[in-house]
């Protein structure tokens, strides 16, 4: 038996850690995120997120970004579902697609060939877009952010921008919730996704 892998994504401060937590307790499921899962992807992370005094040009971000998902692959989902766990992700492809793809205007189709090869074709079962209004995201966010966070606010537009029409673009697949809610709430709603798309 193969597990699924779900994966979570949204901009910043949508509570996608926290859905995909519950989500992972509930479906008693491998949890993981990226990027900086693996020993190497932390790493990668530091470069591409902490380092907020180092230039990193658009294209090497979205090879490091690629390279991080390569060994968070290799290392730990497919082990994980080839095992029969679930594995329940904190971004995925669409995050690159998202940010590098529409936020650093790389091209969807671009970064999507990247991130099929950096994972050997491997797709999510099922993508879980949260999305909540502006005011809630502005009340959320943490100061001060990491280099991405701190990007102006028109790169966060094509960013969730970006996430709707994929979203729009690939019904079978994503999934949108209302995150304005309660947590409660969300999370049912997340659970009740997950059994209509993939079973549970």
């Amino acid at each position: 038996m193969t597990g699924r892998l779900i994966a979570f994504e949204g901009g910043e401060a949508v509570g996608k850690s926290t859905q995909a937590r519950l989500l992972a307790e509930r479906l008693d499921a491998r949890l993981t995120f990226e990027p900086g899962a693996t020993e190497l992807g932390a790493r990668i992370r530091s470069l591409v997120l902490d380092a907020v005094d180092l230039p990193v040009s658009p294209r090497a971000e979205a090879l490091l970004m690629a390279a991080d998902r390569a060994q968070h692959v290799d290392e730990v989902i497919r082990p994980a579902l080839e095992a029969g766990t679930d594995v329940v992700t904190d971004r995925y492809i669409g995050s690159s697609l998202a940010y590098q793809g529409f936020g650093r205007s790389l091209g969807v189709e671009e970064i999507l060939a990247l991130s099929l090869f950096a994972t050997g074709g491997l797709r999510p079962a099922l993508v879980v877009l949260l999305e909540v209004s502006d005011e809630v995201a502005l009340s959320r966010q943490k100061t001060p952010g990491d280099r991405i966070e701190a990007e102006a606010a028109e790169f966060h537009r094509r960013v969730v921008d970006g996430y709707r029409t994929l979203a729009e673009h690939n019904p079978d697949q994503w999934v949108v919730i209302d995150g304005d809610r309660p947590v409660g709430e969300v999370a049912e709603a997340v659970y009740a996704a997950v059994q209509e798309r993939v079973g549970v």
